[in-house]
């Protein structure tokens, strides 16, 4: 298919996105659902003691896990031009983070919310943690790790925002320890191509790299070039 076919297709998908009301309003909702099955699962979670060194190993594991999942995620996103698909709109949109050196400033549980309503997919994931509570002999240091992927995948967002944002002397630190993603890793990501998917902390980076290398064809020549022609405002605003 012809660039300038998928460059109209994009502008197309965009005008959708700013011209309906209902693409934000789904982000509302599924920030809604998404921090409410959150605190859902958490508060079932702590009902059960599994000691200091299993929790540990639930919160290894659980940052492990997001990081590549989330990860992978961003890969698949980056990669889709299905701009007429009924996710057109969001998927144009999500392609716009590209071209941002820096979001509008703001608390950071307001981003949490707002990216939170980004994450469609997480729905479905904490709907069915959710349901394992209700069913019995779920083992409760897996309920811990998934509980706390449901909610890394959020802070993920907040990690990527703060990336962009913010030189604070605590971020720089947790940035340091591999709490929160390097700036200079997920630099990588807009100045190279096909790299530095992963944006909690960095540290699964090399096993999605190696699986964007074998699958996946990059951004910098394909998904890029396809808003290289749009005029609109719109801007991703954490």
């Amino acid at each position: 298919m012809s660039l300038e076919l998928k460059q109209k297709q994009f502008n197309s998908a965009m005008e959708l996105y700013e011209g309906r009301k209902r693409y934000k309003l789904l982000g509302r909702f599924v920030s809604i659902t998404n921090i409410s099955l959150q605190i859902y699962i958490l508060s079932r979670v702590l009902t059960f003691a599994i000691g200091f060194w299993w929790q540990i190993v639930s919160i290894i594991a659980a940052y492990l896990i997001t990081d590549f999942i989330n990860g992978l995620v961003h890969l698949y996103m980056d990669a889709n031009d299905n701009y007429e698909s009924l996710a057109g709109p969001l998927i144009a949109n999500f392609h716009l983070h590209h071209r941002t050196p820096r979001y509008q400033d703001n608390n950071l549980l307001v981003v949490y919310f707002n990216e939170t309503g980004s994450k469609i997919w997480l729905v479905f994931y904490l709907v069915t943690v959710a349901i394992l509570f209700h069913l019995p002999n779920s083992n409760p240091v897996l309920l811990y790790t998934l509980t706390y992927i449901g909610i890394l995948s959020s802070i993920a967002e907040v990690s990527h925002y703060l990336c962009h944002n913010s030189n604070s002397a605590v971020v720089i630190f947790l940035m340091r320890i591999k709490l929160l993603l390097p700036k200079r890793e997920h630099a990588r990501h807009h100045l190279e191509d096909n790299v530095s998917y992963t944006f909690l902390n960095g540290v699964t980076d090399p096993l999605v790299d190696f699986i964007a290398k074998m699958f996946f064809p990059g951004y910098k020549n394909k998904t890029d070039l396809h808003y290289a022609k749009y005029s609109g405002s719109n801007m991703p605003r954490p």
